[in-house]
């Protein structure tokens, strides 16, 4: 029975490691634009970790320098147990409530690009092409890029169009120089939109820069180490569909030569060891991000 005792003991204590393990994983992912919370919400998430690991002593001071009963060992078991299942409901209604939100916000971006023939569909494929990407890097380069954050902005991030002429969006000519500078404004016209919601803090600036060069004549002529790493990411994705879709003032481009062009432009638009990594994408992954004619 002190076998079984301990047993019990032992494994409600490895499996209060788990749970710890699982809620620091939990508060780290709660650093994106959906979950991130208020200072107070975060001081709960802290100190309920703090208890787990108060707990798991607990364990070990029981099972090492007590006897404790049957009763005891299994109350401290199936704690552990419903603790995990706490944790798992938790984890699947947070994940639940993320891809929802996400599918919500697709659909109305979608909404908005249908009123331009040339964007129709655009914002969704660039989201879908910056995760490919993103996917496709080695984990040093992006483990301060959190993915739904990054989701986020690549589908907003021609949301400061709305504030453009539709004159201008669709004009089947070349822009003029004045008309030019007004298309310039979309950045940050997109970042005021968002300023009154707070939770897109964290993600505004790799909105306003997804139009800077490396070699610095983009938009706002910043230097390249001065570019948020996203907004690089977003810019190629951003790139490939420009090439890849029909446009009022040009035909669609193939696949092919959108990766020639995006080749050519590598070092002076586009960040070079990020091509690098984008032309090891699979042409069929890339293809099924288009967007239907």
């Amino acid at each position: 029975m002190e076998t079984f005792i301990f047993s019990a003991i032992i494994a409600g204590a490895f499996l209060m490691i788990i749970n710890i393990i699982r809620f620091f994983k939990f508060i780290r992912s709660t650093s994106d634009v959906l979950s991130s919370g208020r200072r107070r919400d975060k001081a709960w998430a802290y100190t309920a970790f703090i208890l787990l690991v108060f707990f798991l002593f607990g364990y070990i001071i029981i099972a090492l320098f007590s006897k404790p009963g049957f009763l005891m060992s299994m109350v401290l078991f199936w704690g552990s147990v419903f603790v995990a299942i706490i944790l798992t409901l938790i984890f699947n209604l947070l994940g639940t409530a993320k891809e929802r939100s996400i599918d919500i916000a697709q659909v109305l971006i979608g909404v908005i690009d249908a009123r331009d023939p040339n964007l129709n569909g655009h914002s969704k494929q660039v989201q879908d092409v910056t995760m490919l990407l993103y996917n496709s890097l080695p984990f040093y380069m992006i483990r301060d890029i959190n993915p739904i954050s990054l989701q986020y902005a690549a589908l907003i991030h021609d949301v400061g169009k709305l504030g453009i002429p539709e004159a201008i969006l669709n004009k089947p000519e070349k822009l003029t120089a004045e008309e030019w500078q007004i298309m310039k404004t979309h950045p940050q016209v997109g970042v005021d939109l968002l300023k009154s919601l707070n939770t897109f803090d964290d993600i505004s600036d790799w909105i306003l820069y997804h139009h800077e060069r490396v070699d610095g004549n983009g938009y706002y002529k910043i230097p390249e180490e001065e570019i948020p790493l996203a907004s690089k990411i977003i810019a190629i994705a951003d790139t490939y569909s420009a090439i890849t879709m029909r446009r009022s003032y040009k035909d669609a481009r193939t696949h092919e030569e959108a990766i020639q062009i995006i080749k050519e432009v590598a070092g002076t638009q586009l960040d070079e060891e990020l091509v690098e990594y984008f032309l090891t994408i699979p042409k069929e992954d890339l293809i099924a991000c288009m967007p239907e004619s």
